[in-house]
């Protein structure tokens, strides 16, 4: 079963796709916050990382180049309100694997990226 790191500060987000990743067959490891998030990271090793970027003490920017000097093949989904395309354009440039919009589709969304770059079946 692969596992996915969600690392975000807003409760219900978090909440909300912990249980829809685990509806869909995940191990699902959770961070409220950036700091939390690199511990899990390290302790867990995630097939795949669900990244915030708006997060208190360590944004998601600081997060992923932490993550990036550890593996730069490490699959990371950034997920995050933030739509201007400068930071769509700073985060892959960091090497992500998708870039999502938290909005009314972007769980649908989630669940079809993470499938693709794990090539598991449709559930």
């Amino acid at each position: 079963m692969p596992k996915v790191l969600v690392i975000d500060d807003q409760q219900d987000v978090l909440t909300l796709t912990g249980l829809l990743l685990k509806h869909l067959g995940y191990d699902v490891v959770l961070a409220d916050n950036g700091l939390k998030g690199l511990e899990l990271y390290r302790r867990e090793h995630p097939d795949v990382i669900v990244l915030d970027l708006a997060m208190p003490e360590m944004g998601g920017i600081e997060v992923l180049q932490r993550i990036r000097g550890a593996d730069l093949t490490q699959p990371v989904i950034v997920m995050t309100g933030d739509s201007r395309q400068e930071t769509e354009q700073e985060v892959r440039a960091l090497g992500v694997s998708e870039f999502i919009v938290k909005g009314t589709s972007s769980m649908h969304v989630l669940g079809d990226t993470l499938r693709r770059l794990l090539n598991a079946p449709v559930l």
